[in-house]
């Protein structure tokens, strides 16, 4: 780690209070940073990833906000359920955000899968955020650690290593990019691992890609009940077709903003893009009455 930046490190000396909450009998971990009656920002990681996906993130924003970053079921250091649909990952984004001490409504940020789940919270719960922002989670299309679940073999048995390091020579990201920052690279794949008695394997359950979705996104994004942004990856997934559909079904009154040279995983390849895309966003929202959604 001595050849990260600053910033990163600085970001990572700033240690997170671990909590835990219980929503429908299943433990959900979140990480916070910040003082307790601060604004909130409730940060939601993809597919097979966990809240550590924030930790270099999430304190960049605690000298203004009261900031957690969830860990859903089945995923990092919270518990399991027999099945995962996305309105229940919305009511425990809901719950951390209640639980987490804002003053008021938060801004829920989701990437990739955490995307939908984004989506989902606010079309289920919009009166109780005060936006959402979608980073790269392309609507007509499942998200790529949903497909991959479905058709790939990454997700689909995890294996079991010696130790973290034979481990690591295997962690990757889906879809994979050529960008990613090697210290971000390698701080969430360390994360990414538990012990188990025969060495170490991937935190996540492969369960979570069996998805029950009675409703497509682009229905639920139709439903959307609070302000909402879009980012898209120059290099990713929301294509500049289907970020214009997505902004179609949105009304036309959504930003859809690109970071650009970023692949889908953006924070492992342009952190401080994007960092400053939710600086310059969250500010024009201070200071803008929100267009009614309903």
């Amino acid at each position: 780690m001595s050849d990260a930046p600053k910033w990163f490190r600085n970001a990572l000396a700033m240690q997170p209070e671990d909590r835990e909450i219980v929503v429908r009998d299943a433990r959900v971990h979140y990480l916070a940073w910040g003082e307790v009656g601060r604004p909130g920002l409730v940060f939601v990681h993809g597919g097979a990833a966990h809240a550590h996906w924030w930790s270099f993130i999430g304190p960049l924003f605690a000298g203004e906000y009261r900031v957690a970053a969830i860990d859903l079921t089945g995923h990092g250091d919270s518990g399991r359920r027999e099945a995962y649909p996305r309105e229940v990952w919305a009511e425990e984004v809901i719950a951390v955000a209640a639980d987490a001490g804002f003053d008021g409504p938060p801004i829920v940020v989701g990437h990739s899968m955490g995307g939908f789940v984004t989506i989902t919270a606010a079309a289920a719960f919009g009166s109780k955020l005060a936006g959402a922002v979608v980073l790269d989670s392309p609507v007509r299309r499942p998200d790529p650690e949903v497909e991959e679940g479905a058709r790939g073999k990454a997700f689909r048995n995890p294996k079991v290593y010696a130790d973290v390091e034979t481990a690591m020579q295997h962690f990757r990201t889906v879809p994979e990019q050529p960008s990613s920052l090697p210290y971000i690279l390698d701080h969430v794949g360390r994360r990414s691992l538990t012990e188990v008695p025969e060495g170490v394997t991937w935190k996540f359950d492969p369960r979570v890609f069996r998805l029950d979705t009675p409703r497509t996104s682009a229905e639920v994004l139709r439903q959307v009940g609070c302000r909402i942004a879009l980012f898209r990856a120059e290099n990713g997934l929301v294509t500049p077709d289907i970020g214009e559909y997505m902004y179609e079904l949105l009304g036309r009154n959504s930003p859809v903003i690109e970071i650009p040279e970023a692949y889908h995983h953006m924070m492992l390849d342009q952190p401080l893009l994007l960092v400053t895309g939710l600086r310059t966003l969250f500010a024009d929202w201070e200071h803008s009455i929100p267009l009614s959604r309903r």
